[in-house]
């Protein structure tokens, strides 16, 4: 199961679209809401997401090797059933770049000056800016009858779920891991949500400033209620 599907499960059906608010988070994510850094989706699961700085495993000596896989052993006898690990490769996005050189090239009265910036935008196109991959790492796991919060409420539920993470961290830390921690949790995963789930778009639409502040409680569904 892949983070989207997790997310957001099954096709739904576009009725319901009308009964969400204009503004609200539910009405452009497929989720009820974020709180503290964890995602709450329309079936009512609690999904929490860390991204991890990875470590080069084979630059480290043979000693360090084992006491990394003992260590990340350690951690998973000890890690949620339903954790994933998940990576994104995000390739560099030319597009702008190339049609801006495409309009250099029309206005380049030099024909050597054009046949420079033909060549150019050719080892573009051949994958020479390959090399500024980027591959982001995540642990991602959801609320479990076996984490027991100290009370059946939405913040209970967070606050178990973020001590979770703090384990996590602390594992990891021993395996020279470092987990995130944005300043701002709820809008760092709004905005990660926002990249998984609208690849192509969130690339030429970025998410404005203060976006996460436009959907508050006014829009939300959860405060201190009880989980059925």
């Amino acid at each position: 199961m892949t983070l989207k599907e997790l997310l957001v499960g099954g096709v739904k059906g576009a009725g319901n679209d009308m009964a969400l608010y204009a503004d609200s988070i539910e009405a452009w994510l497929p989720i009820k809401n974020i709180i503290g850094g964890v995602v709450i989706t329309k079936d009512n699961r609690f999904v929490k997401i860390l991204e991890v700085q990875p470590v080069n495993f084979y630059l480290k000596s043979p000693d360090d090797q084992r006491d990394i896989v003992a260590a990340f052993a350690a951690y998973l006898k000890i890690a949620p059933d339903t954790l994933q690990i998940e990576a994104r490769t995000l390739p560099p996005d030319t597009a702008d770049y190339i049609r801006q050189m495409e309009e250099y090239k029309k206005n380049e009265e030099n024909e050597f000056c054009r046949e420079m910036i033909e060549d150019n935008i050719r080892e573009i196109v051949r994958g020479v800016a390959a090399e500024t991959v980027r591959h982001r790492f995540f642990l991602i796991f959801q609320y479990e009858a076996r984490m027991r919060a100290r009370r059946n409420t939405v913040r209970a539920i967070i606050e178990r779920m973020n001590e979770e993470a703090d384990t996590a961290r602390r594992y990891l830390d021993v395996c020279e891991l470092v987990v995130m921690e944005p300043r701002y949790s709820d809008n760092f995963t709004l905005k990660l949500l926002y990249e998984v789930l609208n690849k192509h778009t969130s690339r030429r639409v970025p998410l404005p400033d203060g976006v996460f502040d436009m959907t508050t409680v006014i829009h939300g569904v959860y405060q201190e209620e009880s989980i059925e």
